[in-house]
């Protein structure tokens, strides 16, 4: 171990750490493969029951353009408006 200085190992080091954690930041995500949020779950049992939602923060962005705090808000929303809203992605709407 004495042959390499401790420079060379921390560049060996560093630069292995840097491309595993950039390899991930610039590759194309496809988000057709990302599961949906299971909504069936969120669904109330009554039209008269109010749902209540954890306090969760989660993001999912709808085709709406609206970004939900999580997969339970936004599958209340689509219930209450009739599936007109899909989901879109999990993380926020860029708008």
């Amino acid at each position: 171990m004495a042959a390499f200085s401790y420079l060379t190992i921390f560049f060996l080091v560093s630069s292995t750490l840097e491309h595993t954690s950039f390899s991930e930041i610039f590759k194309p995500h496809n988000i057709d493969k990302w599961p949906k949020p299971p909504c069936e779950m969120y669904y109330p049992l009554d039209p008269f029951y109010d749902s209540r939602c954890p306090n969760i923060t989660s993001y999912v962005c709808a085709t709406n353009g609206h970004t939900y705090q999580n997969e339970c808000f936004f599958c209340v929303d689509q219930w209450e408006f009739d599936f007109h809203i899909k989901f879109y992605k999990y993380g926020k709407c860029y708008e």
